[in-house]
């Protein structure tokens, strides 16, 4: 496509937005995240000699003169982004981050920002549900179930943006600052003759509140080992069924050896559906390790994410475009996403209007969408993580207490302006 545009000399300004079509069916927000990434991955984008000599090396590229390739060997990105803040909870058809760029760069980009912000979407919203279902820390376990390893660091960042207090995965505590967890494996136990000589090892080494993996065996057993192990226990972990059976005795038998200030954290394929039922069956479970579930939001794996053309610069001045393809057609026209709300500050509606229409009238509205980017480079400096976890953790006290259920649909009223509709009423005339 980019070879096709320099060769016909057609590379006029466009205007891309990056949105998510419909929510999956057990999910009633999303947590917008992986901007930070995608503006680094824009400020270094550059093809290399060798990726260079690799496509000009396809027989597809053959027909392409000189002219294309050194064309190529300058790409860069020159343009603007604006984009919600990253932790802002979003809803469906609302954009998630705007590129105005010349054409070729634009349309080059679209499955990396697709890639970047679709995936840390995806587990920050996940986080945010876990974190939410269990009124406890919850801490992310899922590096090695996440699609690679690469992706292990990016879900630690988006699942701490989402709510959780740390990651056992230590490169990205390293990078991104998180707080990092961990206990022992249960290999790590076996390796020793007994599970008494392991938790007495583990103990001399790190005598301070040590946690210990307790059901390498069986629980109440091994509850008794540790609590033997070290009278200064910080906690035990429990990575089998039936949590809530097994945390109630591991509480009384730590209660009654005098630890009752020691922490029973639980593990093992958890998701927010059974995190929820613990919660409701008053486990003393006082955090969770959530791996699989987490980074693969196994329950809705993937977003329905889009990024389309909307506008396009002809005879000097941006004109919107429209996509008309049943289920997939698009709304035309550079868009604003305005958040109403309540007296009490909490959410009412979103508006999704045209980005040059004037502010809506109502007083408690704000915009979402901000410029983050200017001639291929950043305004300012990334947040840092904690402001924005701080700022999900805020917006989801706005939210209507609905949209908090785990296990059912609720809606939230996002509406088109009268802007917007005229517009897109008259494009579809146009197309027809």
């Amino acid at each position: 496509m980019a070879a096709v545009y320099i060769a016909a000399g057609w590379e006029p300004v466009a205007v891309f937005e990056l949105f998510v079509r419909q929510l999956p069916s057990r999910r009633n927000y999303l947590v917008a995240a992986g901007l930070a990434d995608a503006l680094a991955y824009l400020e270094t984008w550059r093809l290399t000699p060798d990726e260079l000599g690799y496509l000009f090396d396809q027989p597809a590229m053959a027909p392409l003169g000189p002219a294309v390739r050194e064309r190529f060997s300058r790409l860069s990105f020159t343009g603007q982004v604006e984009a919600v803040p990253e932790g802002t909870i979003v809803f469906a058809n609302e954009p998630i981050l705007r590129v105005t760029a010349p054409i070729v760069e634009a349309q080059w980009l679209e499955t990396a920002l697709l890639a970047i912000v679709t995936y840390q979407t995806m587990v920050a919203t996940k986080a945010a549900r876990l974190v939410h279902a269990a009124g406890r820390p919850v801490i992310e376990f899922g590096s090695r179930r996440a699609p690679g390893l690469a992706a292990g660091g990016s879900a630690a960042r988006a699942a701490y943006i989402g709510g959780c207090i740390g990651t056992s995965n230590v490169e990205a505590g390293r990078r991104f600052g998180i707080p990092i967890y961990g206990t022992q494996a249960h290999s790590w136990i076996m390796a020793f003759p007994s599970e008494v000589d392991a938790f007495a090892a583990y103990a001399r080494v790190f005598p301070e509140r040590p946690v210990l993996l307790i059901d390498t065996y069986a629980v109440p057993r091994g509850t008794e080992r540790a609590i033997a192990a070290w009278r200064t226990l910080g906690g035990v972990r429990i990575d089998s069924q039936p949590l809530a059976i097994l945390a109630r005795d591991v509480r009384r038998r730590l209660d009654r050896a005098g630890l009752s200030a020691a922490k029973i954290v639980a593990s093992g394929n958890l998701d927010e559906y059974q995190i929820t039922e613990l919660a409701r069956g008053k486990a003393p479970i006082d955090s969770y390790g959530v791996g699989t579930a987490l980074v693969t939001s196994d329950d809705a794996p993937a977003l329905n994410s889009a990024y389309k053309l909307v506008a396009i610069r002809q005879h000097e001045q941006l004109s919107p475009v429209i996509k008309l393809a049943r289920a997939k057609a698009t709304y035309p026209g550079a868009k604003q996403v305005w958040r109403r709300l309540t007296p009490a500050g909490r959410f009412r509606e979103d508006i999704i209007g045209l980005s040059d229409e004037p502010r809506p009238a109502w007083r408690d509205i704000q915009p979402l969408l901000q410029t983050v980017m200017k001639d291929g480079r950043r305004v300012a400096e990334p947040e840092r993580l904690a402001v924005i976890s701080a700022r999900v953790a805020d917006q989801l006290t706005k939210l209507p207490p609905a949209l908090h259920i785990v296990t059912r649909r609720s809606g939230y009223r996002v509406r088109y302006s009268e802007a917007l509709s005229r517009v897109t009423r008259q494009c579809r005339r146009e197309q027809r």
